[in-house]
């Protein structure tokens, strides 16, 4: 019996690469029923055509989380649920404030209430590194939603429900990610464009994601923010690797230009996983950071959170790995 076997679970945005993920992976413990709650109802068509073997279990909900009637209805005799669904695009959410505030926001903040109304046991919301000291309106809602998270779960009263956080990095190859734009430009341009050869990310692989996810949600009490530890990675590095391996796979013998454009809107050189202040009171395992909640007086050691699974890879989060463990890394990872 699995954590997971024969619980109900709810997942908002489960048709984006990494809800895609999680659903398949889900699946392996053998839950009673996975709702796939998302707006978009092709990917939902796209997966019922590739998951069609598990039809007794999938259940597919047209819906959005600024609706919150249509999550009071969905998250019916619901045991967990994952918050996935969110406006994720750095520019598109620079460019339309108040939509991201009603999706990220707002929407958090709907699916809390209907959590709480269904007396459901967990809730997970995914954010970002970019909360951490936000300078771009994506980063502020990911904070904000992290903010009424840990607020929920200290002022929920006498209802049972546990609500935490995790924060991601870029996660290398999910639809938007900067791998598959290279790779297309190398393909159809011949060339990549760079906002700048200096910046560097934090990266994780969507398995590591996964397990982030799975493992939190596990260990959680409440109010929390998990963080993996994650390897930062520097932007030329990545480009350089993928200009000399991809032209190999593909039979490319024309040279591969890559074009500096500069930073985006609300684009930071250098992002952080948390901030000075987090970093104080934050409790370290060996493949994560876990901050405790904001709000109220929780005393916790890494003895209370017992990591039952380990990662692939650990990383001093604090350094640009080189470029040489970079390429090894994505091949392992089978992501080149």
């Amino acid at each position: 019996m699995g954590f997971y076997t024969n619980k109900k679970i709810l997942i908002t945005g489960a048709t984006g690469t990494i809800g895609q993920r999680l659903v398949r992976q889900l699946l392996q413990e053998k839950p009673a029923v996975i709702r796939v709650f998302s707006r978009d109802e092709y990917k939902q068509y796209e997966m019922q055509q590739s998951l069609s073997g598990y039809n007794h279990v999938l259940r597919y909900l047209i819906g959005d989380v600024r609706d919150l009637n249509r999550l009071m209805r969905a998250m019916e005799d619901i045991d967990f649920v994952f918050h996935l669904a969110a406006m994720k695009h750095v520019p598109a959410c620079e460019y339309n404030p108040f939509e991201a505030v009603q999706t990220n926001v707002i929407g958090t903040q709907n699916v809390i209430q209907a959590a709480l109304y269904n007396n459901v046991s967990k809730v997970l919301f995914t954010s970002t590194d970019k909360a951490a000291s936000p300078i771009n309106t994506y980063g502020a809602t990911k904070l904000m939603g992290e903010r009424l998270v840990s607020a929920a779960n200290y002022q929920k009263g006498p209802k049972a429900t546990v609500f935490a956080s995790v924060r991601f990095g870029n996660v290398i190859g999910s639809r938007g990610s900067v791998i598959p734009l290279f790779k297309r430009q190398i393909l159809e341009q011949r060339k990549i464009t760079v906002t700048d050869l200096g910046m560097t990310r934090y990266m994780m692989t969507p398995n590591q994601a996964i397990s982030l996810m799975l493992e939190a949600n596990r260990l959680s009490k409440g109010g929390e923010v998990f963080v993996l530890k994650m390897p930062v990675v520097r932007l030329s590095d990545l480009a350089e690797i993928l200009v000399e391996e991809l032209p190999k796979r593909y039979a490319i013998t024309e040279p591969i230009a890559i074009e500096e454009i500069g930073l985006r809107p609300g684009e930071k050189m250098y992002e952080q996983l948390m901030t000075a202040d987090e970093e104080r009171n934050m409790i370290e395992t060996e493949w994560m950071y876990i901050l405790p909640p904001v709000y109220g007086q929780v005393k916790a050691s890494p003895a209370d959170y017992a990591i039952s699974s380990q990662p692939v890879l650990k990383y001093d989060t604090a350094r640009v790995i080189s470029k040489g463990t970079l390429r090894a890394w994505l091949m392992e990872e089978s992501i080149l």
